[in-house]
């Protein structure tokens, strides 16, 4: 490293994310939804949060409050530059499975030759590569997220927001994402922001989980992963971690 790329690092701040006391509340015509309520959390750079909570809890509102999609009403967001990875994949139909994974450099101004060649790789790496001329019609569920991630970790950004990336995949294949997630993370290290219903989920791929209440969401507790990655679902650690995280839910174990 050189001497100007470590004062750079030493100067540049650890904390990737911070909210303080946000609220967020709809306002409707018939009626008014307080989404987020005194909600105060922090990420490190580099570190996995993982939020759970009931439906309708404010978790996807959280994760547009730290990509700067929207304000919030009370508190303050500050967060490294970040990109949202929703919950359907919004490929699009007529483009190639390389092209749609290009789709964020493209959208920087990266030529189409260029651009091909640096989200190539990706899809090697992700056992898509066999797949790169395929229209999103031909490809499965578990295929097309890939496709999404590849696309969101190519933005660039620091943060990725994942909104339950693998809520619709069924259990074998939503496994798989799991692993090929925590490899291309391992690969590529992003500080992340997982959504997610799926309790198990969150302490595979999380450093740490965040419970969250019951509408309008507020932090019931933030339970540490002390498990190295990678993570086994079979862990005797990781089984430990799950009945307290769902303790905290109020969930039978």
């Amino acid at each position: 490293m050189t001497n100007a790329a470590a004062h750079e690092a030493s100067v540049r701040p650890a904390t990737a994310v911070r909210l303080e006391h946000v609220s967020r509340v709809y306002a409707g015509r018939r009626r008014t939804v307080a989404a987020l309520q005194d909600v105060s959390l922090e990420l490190a750079r580099g570190e996995i949060l993982a939020v759970v909570g009931p439906s309708g809890c404010g978790k996807s509102t959280l994760l547009e409050l730290v990509c700067g999609l929207q304000p919030p009403d009370e508190g303050t967001v500050q967060a490294a530059p970040a990109v949202l990875m929703p919950q359907r994949d919004l490929l699009l139909p007529w483009a190639s499975a390389l092209d749609n994974a290009c789709l964020a450099l493209r959208a920087q101004g990266i030529s189409r030759t260029e651009a091909r060649r640096r989200a190539a790789p990706w899809l090697e790496r992700l056992g898509l590569g066999e797949f790169a001329a395929a229209r999103p019609g031909e490809l499965s569920g578990g295929m097309r997220q890939r496709i999404s991630f590849v696309r969101s970790l190519l933005a660039g950004k620091e943060v990725l927001a994942l909104d339950e990336p693998f809520a619709s995949l069924d259990a074998i294949t939503r496994a798989e994402g799991q692993a090929w997630l925590a490899e291309a993370l391992a690969a590529e290290p992003r500080t992340v922001v997982l959504v997610t219903h799926d309790v198990e989920e969150a302490v595979v791929l999380a450093d740490r989980v965040a419970v969250l209440s019951p509408r309008p969401g507020r932090v019931l507790a933030e339970i540490a992963n002390p498990a190295p990655r990678p993570r086994h679902r079979t862990d005797s650690e990781l089984v430990a971690l799950r009945e307290r995280v769902l303790l905290a839910l109020g969930a039978p174990a």
